[in-house]
């Protein structure tokens, strides 16, 4: 039985990867921030994210959690593989579909940690001879997501009739399925044949603006949600063009995400 060890268990997507292992009769020890133990693994599995930077603590915590190549260093030689999710605004912004060649250049707090991470732990797994991955994944959703994020806003609209404050108008996302960027963990971490210190894409290639997303959300739930144009400030890494070329993660992987958006929000909302 192959044992995992999944570092933000608690979180959005770190609870949809425990359940898929254990129901695939893995032996999943699930480590949440206040739980460190590496128990034996042989996979790891880093989801963990720091988010929180109201103050210089928090940014020092989040810096923390979302900087771990301390991990490799604590690994047992029986591990053979460290699957990290990384993050879109690990790059800057571009007017075309981004790859996996894009520079980094993050603009905002969250970005900035997760590529460091990233690079950090690619650099300990190379000195420590241990294969480790990076996908970066773009806008992922799904059942479970933190309410006050974009889809769990949308659908809570639709099901409330409160009234959804949007962004300007054509500010664009790629959604990818929680389940799917679960699919890709689990395939990077069986892959032995995987290049070590690969880093992979992972979206859907389409990209939807906030307002044709809500548009969407009316179809599938069959209801009427309100909305306010211009009301919500945005983040400081929106852009009108943000979309992920996962063509490297098809090649490598075999990998493609098989949920489109209008399937996610369908099964977001039979999930609530």
């Amino acid at each position: 039985m192959t044992r995992a060890l999944v570092t933000g268990a608690g979180g959005f997507v770190g609870r949809h990867r425990v359940a898929r292992r254990r129901a695939d009769g893995w032996d999943v020890v699930a480590a949440t921030r206040a739980d460190a133990d590496l128990a034996d693994p042989d996979v790891v599995f880093c989801l963990a994210a720091g988010r929180a930077k109201a103050t210089a603590a928090e940014r020092a915590a989040s810096t923390a959690v979302n900087t771990t190549p301390w991990l490799v260093d604590a690994l047992p030689p029986r591990c053979r593989a460290v699957v990290r999710l990384g993050s879109s605004t690990e790059y800057g912004a571009s007017a075309s579909p981004l790859a996996e060649d894009a520079p980094l250049a993050p603009r905002g707090f969250f970005g900035a940690t997760k590529a460091a991470g990233s690079l950090l732990l690619l650099a300990a797994a190379a000195e420590r001879g241990v294969r480790a991955t990076v996908l970066r994944a773009f806008q992922v959703y799904g059942p479970g997501d933190h309410p006050t994020r974009f889809v769990p806003t949308v659908l809570g609209a639709a099901a409330g009739g409160a009234t959804v404050p949007l962004t300007a108008p054509g500010r664009r996302r790629d959604w990818v399925w929680v389940g799917d960027v679960v699919d890709a963990c689990l395939r990077a971490a069986a892959d032995d044949a995987l290049p070590p210190g690969q880093v992979l894409n992972l979206g859907t290639g389409v990209q939807t603006a906030n307002e044709e997303l809500v548009d969407l959300a009316e179809r599938v739930t069959g209801r009427p949600i309100a909305r306010a144009p211009g009301a919500h400030p945005g983040r400081s890494w929106d852009t009108a063009d943000w979309v992920c070329d996962p063509s490297l993660a098809h090649r490598l992987l075999g990998w493609t995400a098989g949920v489109g958006l209008a399937e996610g929000l369908r099964r977001t909302w039979a999930a609530r």
